[in-house]
């Protein structure tokens, strides 16, 4: 094998196509689309010869010692050509294909470097791609990262550990990575960042292998530190020489294969884990088996996000560009708002909105309704502490030339009004708190139906407010008219008043009694009122019998007007919530965003530059998917194709 490069060992020809579809799958940038790829990752500590392997893979000289191309991830793809005696190279990065040679290779990288990360020493997670196309080379895609250092050297930002650390973590995280570490031999493995790093996401070290550096250097316990494995190499090691001063690849190779051979300790270390040729084979194999092993996987999430993307496209509205197809989809909105409303203001179906109870609206609005009723008196108010004094004052003033004995009218609607009065702001504010709740759900539902038209939004929200407003005003008529009703008049044709007015009066005449005997207590218990001092009205029995049946009738009348208030509410606010969304929403909205010569039409036309920019940006992911499926399936075809042979 001594006269060429140990590279030409290592290929295999069944693993260029598996790697040639991850890497046209990688310049589809599938990854994009949250499609992780197989990868190897080299890591390694700063000064731990990372470049010298990677040279010593690919048989190029890179740049080393001048902190070039560990400012940004380094694609190395390289690719076996038996067809060509020589070596093409070129870089891909930031849209663009720059070709070089080995040559110009420094200097390249150089200029891709800055323009990625920048003139200064700062670092960048935007990677370049360097291609090497050779006669003497293995099929391997390598990712070669930043060298781990903690201290930042001039001209570095104070955080320079945290930013390699974080690009460190974002290659090797995914489980389809390979880790390639690289640890020198002078170093103690356990104290290495790099180990650190990597058994933070391969606790077990099943996809970690390690490459020793520099064994010539300290070949004294390497034998030891790689067959113990104190830090979970679970893939194994190999160990490497570094190619020295101006030594060719080949005589690199050679001097290894003797220092293994010869060295009283390195030779004791199993040939199957020694030398370059052995790393390239052991790199070949694993990536063809990563792959392989991937791309089922693969496959499936490709299909899966192609669905996902295809589905979220359809549900987009369609790019309108007539009157006509405005108009339908217009119609299509108001519809669709309709329908909502449909369900969660009259028919109470929210399966919609397992998880927002704000919108149950059927059941909000009846606790509205529920906490109105809680609020008014069950009892009728009365404006004075002491009992039967309200009535009596009223009485006392309600005198006239007539028989005695009259109940005058007069009185019984005054002291009537004085008490409606007292709750005759209720009615209002219920009304007030039930049509902002249903403003807010209208509003909430249409905008979820224009989401995709925002030139839609703010004329619907103001349609909907204007509608709102209107229904508001209807209802405050309709409660003043209430309440004004009850003012006017006293009158019920429910036998309860009665019979209720009967029961109450069945305490006159012991309350009477009281009354004209002095000799009695000046405190009395009644049913419906409990103990009342009633020494004061020995003074007033002129009108006190007359205030009695006045507070009792108004006791019964009161629970009529109770009812009277709370269900004329209640079948209102069914009756406007019904009339709204069945009738007026649809015709307001229609003829106000609609509006004179189709203007409002018109302005659906003009798509939002944000469901532009979806719909590209979906439209791309499908054209990028689909291309990704068919180079996957064209290998998987060939994959069982080999398998039939």
């Amino acid at each position: 094998m001594a006269g060429s490069t140990a590279l030409e060992s290592s290929y295999n020809d069944n693993i260029r196509p598996l790697l040639d579809a991850v890497d046209r799958l990688r310049n589809l940038k599938v990854t994009e689309e949250g499609i992780q790829l197989p990868t190897i990752v080299v890591v390694g500590d700063q000064s731990s010869g990372k470049s010298s392997v990677l040279e010593s893979l690919a048989g190029i000289s890179l740049p080393r010692g001048q902190g070039i191309c560990t400012r940004v991830p380094l694609i190395m793809r390289l690719q076996s050509d038996s067809n060509t005696t020589k070596l093409s190279m070129h870089l891909e990065y930031g849209g663009k294909t720059v070709p070089t040679s080995e040559h110009e290779i420094t200097a390249a990288i150089n200029t891709a470097t800055i323009e990625m990360a920048g003139a200064k020493k700062g670092i960048s997670g935007r990677p370049i791609t360097l291609v090497v196309k050779k006669k003497s080379v293995p099929d391997l895609t390598l990712i070669d990262l930043p060298g781990i250092t903690r201290v930042p050297v001039q001209g570095q930002p104070s955080d320079i550990y945290e930013q390699i650390s974080n690009i460190i973590m974002e290659y090797i995280a995914p489980k389809e990575s390979i880790i390639l570490n690289v640890l020198s031999a002078t170093v103690d493995f356990p104290t290495c960042e790099s180990i650190r790093m990597s058994r933070q996401v391969d606790q077990l070290g099943e996809r970690t292998l390690a490459v020793v550096t520099k064994s010539d250097k300290a070949p004294e316990g390497l034998l030891e530190k790689v067959t113990v494995d104190d830090v979970h190499i679970g893939l194994g090691y190999v160990c490497v020489r570094n190619r020295v001063g101006n030594e060719t690849y080949e005589q690199a190779r050679v001097e290894e294969e003797r220092l293994f051979k010869s060295h009283p300790l390195l030779s004791q270390i199993d040939k199957s884990m020694v030398g370059i040729p052995v790393l390239a084979d052991r790199l070949t194999q694993i990536q063809a088996s990563i792959i392989a092993k991937c791309l089922p996987d693969i496959v499936k999430k490709i299909d899966d996000k192609l669905n996902r993307s295809m589905s979220e496209l359809n549900s987009m509205p369609q790019n309108l560009s007539t009157i006509a197809d405005a108009l339908k989809a217009l119609i299509r909105i108001v519809k669709l708002v309709r329908e909502s409303l449909e369900k969660l203001l009259i028919r109470g179906e929210f399966e919609e909105f397992p998880g927002d109870n704000s919108l149950h609206a059927t059941a909000r609005i009846a606790e509205m309704l529920h906490k109105y009723y809680a609020q008014l008196p069950e009892t009728c108010p009365t404006l004075e502490k002491q009992f039967l004094m309200e009535e009596v004052c009223v009485l006392q003033e309600s005198k006239e030339i007539r028989l005695p004995n009259f109940l005058p009218r007069s009185a019984f609607l005054t002291l009537l009004k004085n008490k409606v009065n007292t709750i005759s702001h209720m009615p209002c504010e219920v009304v007030d708190t039930v049509w902002a709740y249903i403003e807010k759900i209208a509003i909430q539902m249409m905008l979820k139906h224009c989401e995709n038209y925002p030139q839609l939004k703010s004329a619907s929200q103001r349609v909907i407010h204007g509608l709102i407003d209107k229904m508001r005003d209807r209802s405050n008529k309709f409660v003043k008219d209430m309440i004004g009703m009850e003012l006017v008049s006293d009158y019920t044709s429910s036998p309860d008043y009665m019979n209720s007015w009967v029961e109450l009066m069945k305490e006159e005449q012991q309350f009477m009694q009281a009354i004209e005997d002095h000799s009695k207590p000046t405190e009395i218990s009644l049913k419906s009122f409990g103990k009342v001092e009633i020494g004061y009205l020995r003074s007033y029995v002129d009108v006190v019998e007359q205030a009695f049946d006045m507070r009792m009738r108004l006791t019964a009348y009161w629970k009529t007007i109770v009812l009277r208030l709370v269900d004329g509410v209640a079948l209102h606010i069914k009756h406007a919530i019904k009339c709204l969304v069945e009738d007026e929403l649809e015709d307001e909205l229609i003829n106000e965003l609609v509006g004179p010569k189709m203007a409002g039409i018109e302005r659906m036309l003009e798509e939002s530059p944000a469901t532009a920019t979806k719909r590209d940006r979906l439209n791309k992911s499908l054209e990028l998917l689909r291309q990704s499926k068919d180079v996957v399936a064209n290998i998987m075809d060939r994959i069982v194709a080999d398998g039939d042979k």
